[in-house]
């Protein structure tokens, strides 16, 4: 249960979330992304206070501003990494061939320029999760929520997704609120909060 939370969270910012499992970190992010409404509390985006929107233009909203990676990364097995990338722009009514050329871009931007036709059993477990960013990038949001995008992954191989994170927060401003059990990264943002029985106190 969340409760007593005021938080501004800045354009361009990487922000994290720190805690033990149980408190609350995963609730908050879907709350911020749109995904489950609070029983009582606001939103804003800028000046849109979201949950004042109906469902298609919530939804229309959510796809339109907001990225999302998760510690598994929910890739469709039966598709390449490109038309995985593909998706949020086909369910928006994007052109195919638009679509595919933003896809082949953020691919690039991660560094899987060369694994676009590679199916996600034909991909190590980093370059799944450099498919689940492109795939959170593809739309251009203006944050991207990452729920423990490293937890699932080797300490190497996991140090290497955050730092594709840092390098896009940095040269694309794009706002990231990350969710995460490891302090090492977790420190490594702009700012730190951590979670104790849903509310929120300031580390860094």
């Amino acid at each position: 249960m969340l409760e007593g939370i005021d938080l501004d969270i800045r354009t361009g910012e990487m922000l994290a979330i720190v805690g033990a499992s149980g408190v609350g970190k995963s609730t908050f992010l879907h709350i911020l992304g749109a995904l489950d409404r609070p029983t009582s509390g606001k939103v804003f985006y800028g000046d849109t206070d979201v949950f004042s929107l109906d469902g298609d233009r919530l939804a229309k909203f959510r796809n339109g501003h907001v990225g999302f990676v998760f510690q598994f990364h929910h890739l469709l097995p039966e598709f390449s990494a490109l038309e995985n990338v593909m998706m949020p722009a086909l369910i928006r009514k994007s052109a195919q061939g638009e679509a595919e050329k933003q896809a082949t871009r953020a691919l690039t931007d991660v560094g899987l320029g060369n694994r676009l036709h590679h199916r996600p059993g034909e991909l190590s477990g980093g370059e799944q999760q450099r498919v689940a960013v492109a795939r959170a990038l593809m739309l251009g949001p203006d944050v991207v929520l990452a729920d423990e995008p490293t937890g699932n992954l080797d300490s190497h191989t996991g140090e290497a997704v955050h730092d594709l994170l840092q390098s896009i927060n940095k040269t694309k401003r794009i706002t990231f609120i990350i969710v995460t059990h490891n302090d090492k990264l977790a420190h490594r943002a702009d700012r730190v909060l951590r979670m104790t029985e849903g509310r929120l106190v300031q580390e860094k």
